[in-house]
């Protein structure tokens, strides 16, 4: 593994793996909830072997990375971590660059495509579109739909505040288990990641991005425009690969493909992959770096 480094934005001192040449085109891969950098192991040594620089950040409150000052409001709302991306790229020096995140990584990848389509070259947006209305509650979904998202539930109460304190790698391994339900994680796959979630503002941030997305939590005031803009569901219109994991402890992605396609306006393609779970990039790593490399390919 690449020794983890160090670079300052506005708001974080993000800690990431780089793997490649620091002169080549800019490849920045995003992890979600709950999981780290380690999700990536198996498709970034191979982008950087293809003649691509390899970014891999632990997005706020994971691993090394920390905010650069105590006084700043651990926040995560999704307009919060969109700019996290595009921070980091300005310390990287990097005015384009291609994109591929799942959960929390994918919508900050979307969101940072919608915002600055210019910039972006290339997405694979795991898990489809994520973008949410943080200004209106929504209509309930259906039962099934709502009994996979308990955990959101849980953090907006004080017991879960205090499950995540107390209880946080029980909690995180369980989530692991049953969103990847036919994918075995060992112990020593586990322990890979679990301290990053001894981050010092792991609970917080996670417990703002569940209570914001449900109306439970401000968010940053520099953020209320975006916000609104993002409100209105803006369609992304780079460059996009959608890839679904046919084995999601969520429930099989949908065979339609309308929602995508009103959704990414330049659509390459979409592709439900079976062998793969909620932790996408772990489980088929082959399917992502095939992704990127159809995106660069194209567009550069």
């Amino acid at each position: 593994m690449p020794e983890v480094k160090f670079i300052e934005t506005p708001v974080l001192r993000i800690g990431y793996e780089e793997h490649g040449d620091s002169e080549a085109f800019l490849v920045i891969l995003l992890h979600g909830f709950p999981y780290d950098i380690r999700s990536w192991d198996k498709v970034a040594p191979e982008l950087a072997s293809a003649g691509y620089r390899v970014v891999v950040p632990y997005l706020r409150g994971y691993g090394s990375t920390r905010f650069l000052s105590e006084d700043h409001f651990r926040m995560a709302e999704q307009a919060a971590i969109a700019q996290d991306v595009i921070d980091l790229a300005d310390a990287l020096n990097a005015h384009e660059f291609a994109l591929a995140g799942f959960d929390w990584g994918n919508r900050a990848a979307c969101i940072a495509s919608i915002l600055h389509p210019e910039r972006v070259k290339g997405l694979v947006a795991i898990g489809g579109y994520p973008v949410q209305n943080t200004l209106s509650k929504g209509t309930p979904a259906p039962a099934y739909s709502e009994a996979h998202r308990w955990y959101q539930w849980y953090f907006n109460t004080d017991q879960g505040r205090a499950g995540l304190e107390q209880n946080r790698r029980d909690i995180v391994r369980y989530l692991w288990d049953t969103w990847s339900p036919k994918w075995q994680y060992s112990d020593a796959d586990f322990e890979k990641s679990a301290e990053s979630f001894d981050n010092p503002d792991f609970v917080e941030i996670t417990l703002h991005s569940y209570r914001h997305r449900h109306m439970n939590a401000l968010g940053e005031a520099k953020f209320i425009e975006v916000e609104a803009r993002l409100a209105t569901f803006p369609p992304v219109d780079v460059p996009t690969i959608v890839l679904r994991g046919e084995d999601s402890g969520f429930g099989r992605p949908s065979e339609d493909s309308t929602e995508d396609k009103s959704k990414f306006s330049n659509l390459k393609y979409r592709k439900i992959v079976p062998g793969a779970g909620h932790d996408f990039p772990i489980q088929r790593p082959d399917e992502v770096i095939s992704a990127l490399m159809a995106l660069l390919k194209d567009n550069l």
